[in-house]
């Protein structure tokens, strides 16, 4: 398998356990690894033969701006549920990143990965 991948992509949303994270959007951070086969679009150098990242980013943002979970782990876990179920990816390991959320630190977050077999 290939990778497509989207990195730094920022999207703001209600994230948080705080009652005062529940009163402001904060940016998250995603870096994304979609296993998928380009070799067809490599071929037919046409994007009906590969996955669209911009469809994906585009999907994800969407997602992630309407949603209102506590957890960055179920955050994570709803992200790569819809990446495998909508987007027909086998695999996906996802980064995600809430940033400056603890005093001295750049960034804090989870990484996980799961395949379709998750979701069977």
């Amino acid at each position: 398998m290939d990778i497509v991948f989207i990195q730094g992509l920022k999207i703001d949303c209600v994230i948080g356990v705080y009652d005062w994270e529940r009163e402001i959007r904060q940016d998250i951070i995603l870096d994304i690894e979609m296993s998928a086969d380009i070799k067809a679009a490599s071929e037919a150098d046409h994007i009906d033969h590969t996955l669209d990242y911009k469809a994906v980013s585009k999907r994800l943002i969407e997602f992630v701006r309407d949603s209102e979970f506590q957890l960055v782990e179920t955050l994570a876990e709803k992200i790569t549920q819809t990446i495998i179920k909508e987007f027909g990816v086998e695999k996906v390991k996802l980064t995600l990143n809430k940033g400056e959320a603890v005093t001295g630190a750049q960034g804090v977050g989870v990484i996980i990965k799961r395949n379709r077999d998750s979701w069977a």
